[in-house]
């Protein structure tokens, strides 16, 4: 007699809950909106997101809050990916507010604009009037992220409350909001950084090149190695020197570090994240280690 295997991995139920958010998003919201930076997290949402609707286009635009300082490699795979599948770009632009005096560019040795896309981001929701924003965050990253709900309210003045959240029991989530309000919904809430990875794998999903082993020019600033960069202030104390790295997540070149790593295949970099004990974030971004709180800071003034 035939013998059928009907156990399902675990990517095939992250996989399945993701598709069940997208789908719920799409049904209980008139404007929503996937954040798409071309980074890791971001294209993995992008092909759950093809899943949720084929054989229909995806049926919300994509948007990136675009620093202006950002790996080129990224920028390109991002445009790039967006036009193979037909996707409607929206780029929110940092240098736009600055210009508009909406922030005030930082200056000095650690000047970033980072933190100044909170107001561009939601500058982009008011003015494209999205009730929800699609977010690559996960669980794993931090404390901050830990907290969060699957459906994270923000009021219209895009706060998030910690204290005061809405429950989800099972996978019932509260959709309701009134005019100027807005939902981050966060599918990937429940996968991990190898979880991720694996997922790259299985899928055969392209990724910017600088997710791999190359040779780039860095210097260390508190134990990091950021790039070389027209938009990084280096210290003559701060020599360049020549390495092997690769990044474990993207975002603005002024403060993403790059890891030493030889590994330069997909399963090379599972091998590489299985055996580490750092967070991603713990490891390449200078901004979140400033201090604990500083991302749950952000995220209460309305960024992710």
């Amino acid at each position: 007699m035939l013998q059928r295997d009907y156990t399902t991995s675990q990517l095939d139920v992250l996989e399945a809950e993701a598709i069940h958010i997208m789908r719920e998003v799409a049904a209980e919201f008139e404007r929503p909106c996937l954040l798409f930076s071309g980074g890791k997290d971001s294209i993995v949402m992008l092909r759950i997101a093809e899943k949720a609707f084929w054989p229909a286009p995806i049926p919300f635009p994509l948007m990136h809050v675009d620093t202006g300082h950002n790996f080129s490699e990224v920028i390109e795979f991002r445009d790039r990916r967006a036009a193979e599948l037909g996707a409607r770009l929206v780029v929110a632009s940092v240098q736009d507010s600055i210009d508009a005096g909406r922030v005030v560019e930082e200056t000095g040795r650690r000047a970033s604009r980072n933190r100044l896309q909170t107001t561009t981001l939601l500058d982009a929701i008011e003015d494209n009037e999205f009730d929800a924003v699609f977010g690559g965050a996960r669980r794993d990253e931090e404390k901050a992220r830990a907290k969060e709900r699957v459906f994270s309210f923000r009021d219209d003045f895009g706060q998030w409350d910690p204290k005061n959240q809405r429950p989800e029991l099972w996978n019932l989530y509260n959709a309701k909001i009134r005019k100027g309000e807005h939902i981050r919904v966060f599918p990937l809430s429940n996968w991990t950084e190898l979880d991720i990875w694996d997922y790259i794998r299985r899928e055969g999903i392209e990724i910017p090149s600088i997710y791999y082993a190359h040779t780039r020019k860095v210097f260390e600033r508190d134990g990091m190695l950021l790039a070389d960069s027209e938009f990084v202030t280096r210290d003559e104390d701060e020599p360049l020197v020549e390495m092997t790295v690769r990044y474990r997540t993207v975002g603005d070149i002024t403060c993403t570090g790059a890891v030493q790593s030889t590994a330069a295949t997909v399963e090379e970099i599972i091998e590489e994240i299985a055996a580490t004990r750092i967070t991603e974030r713990g490891a390449t971004r200078a901004d979140d280690r400033a201090s604990e709180a500083s991302m749950e800071d952000r995220k209460r003034m309305g960024y992710f």
